[in-house]
């Protein structure tokens, strides 16, 4: 059967598609950091960066990095906030224990804490969070439109979701050229790294599933957020998604 086939029968129905994710990040999490600067030659740090300076970070502001990885956004809004002399508290949840064990190494002794958590069913309060950022893993959650509710509730008042993903290029010769290099690196880097082409054949296919930086939006708007919208970088090929709880 042809990897993207197999693949794809593997992440067609919710629970098969979070047991699948949370495998696929388990098996990379010790070298996910070293892939995404190779696939991206090192710019998703510069588009994080970008993220965390449109949150518009204010004094005491509760922050949650969401599919944190090896929380990555919560070390950036830290250092935003010693920058500015913030006093901002990062909470980072992700669904993998291994890119948890691998986040706190990390992080250190930055101040972040870490739980274990999944998109569809968080573990806190109602409006426990003046900000709630994702970078790279809103295509990864399943019945996407229930999870941006979920955030939506776990947002304070006037709180803000920001979440960076890959997008769907508008142009359509762009589009082509980026799904062939998405399609031919994701094979050769999971090789390369990971002896195993199928850890990052699964950017393209899940990207294929994934609504894209419009329908997000509208997905968005739908559940209740305001001010929605989106930025677009590199022609689209990737996209901040954005909308804000209702102040009343």
């Amino acid at each position: 059967m042809p990897l993207n086939r197999r693949i794809s029968d593997q992440i067609d129905q919710p629970k098969d598609k979070r047991e699948y994710v949370r495998n696929l990040f388990a098996g990379v999490s010790s070298k996910y950091d070293l892939t995404n600067d190779v696939m991206s030659f090192g710019l998703h740090r510069r588009w994080k960066r970008h993220l965390v300076a449109l949150a518009g970070l204010q004094q005491g502001h509760n922050v949650l990095d969401l599919a944190a990885g090896t929380g990555d956004l919560g070390r950036e809004v830290l250092a935003v906030g010693a920058r500015n002399k913030l006093d901002l508290n990062v909470t980072a949840a992700d669904l993998t224990p291994e890119m948890i064990r691998v986040g706190r190494e990390r992080t250190g002794s930055l101040g972040t804490k870490w739980v274990a958590g999944d998109a569809i069913e968080l573990p806190f309060p109602d409006e426990s969070f003046d900000r709630v950022l994702i970078g790279y893993g809103l295509r990864n959650f399943t019945e996407l439109e229930a999870c941006l509710g979920e955030i939506l509730r776990c947002l304070a008042r006037g709180g803000r979701l920001l979440t960076l993903d890959f997008g769907h290029p508008p142009m359509p010769l762009v589009r082509r050229g980026y799904y062939a290099y998405l399609n031919a690196s994701t094979r050769i880097v999971g090789w390369a790294i990971h002896r195993d082409p199928e850890s990052y054949v699964y950017i393209p296919e899940s990207l294929r599933r994934f609504p894209g930086q419009r329908k997000v939006m509208r997905m968005m708007q739908a559940v209740g957020y305001e001010t929605c919208g989106f930025e677009e970088l590199l022609c689209g090929t990737m996209a901040i998604n954005f909308g804000t709880r209702p102040a009343n």
